[in-house]
């Protein structure tokens, strides 16, 4: 199959993404954030810029899944799950956004063309 043949569908993320769609599975992240970093990502599926920054993400992806646990989250569909972020974790509401949170509380939080893997390091260490 050649290169401009490929669909959408047949894309591998690096990323062994957790999906968050409930404000249940945002409670369990948060209380797992107590035994491992985890990363939320909110992506709007209608925003190129929410593309480009979740495309430098998971190409960027290099962390051991022992280092932090990641949630993807399509806030158009559940935009519940996304306002009850903002309110859970104090943050103020963006998209394209990751929030890093550790032992319940958000520890980094960027959004836009600040979104980069090495943000995440950085957070991590």
């Amino acid at each position: 199959m050649g290169l401009l043949s490929r669909n959408k569908s047949e894309k591998k993320s690096s990323i062994n993404w957790n999906k968050l769609e409930t404000i249940s599975e945002l409670e369990m992240a948060i209380e797992k954030s107590f035994e491992i970093p985890v990363l939320l990502f909110k992506h709007s599926i209608r925003c190129s810029i929410s593309s480009m920054a979740l495309y430098r993400t998971e190409s960027g992806w290099d962390l051991p899944q022992e280092k932090v646990m990641p949630f993807y989250l399509d806030l158009i569909s559940h935009r519940d799950v996304s306002n009850s972020i903002a309110e859970k974790l104090n943050v103020f509401h963006a998209s394209p956004q990751i929030i890093l949170v550790k032992n319940g509380k958000a520890v980094l939080d960027a959004s836009h063309n600040e979104i980069r893997v090495e943000l995440i390091k950085e957070a991590l260490d």
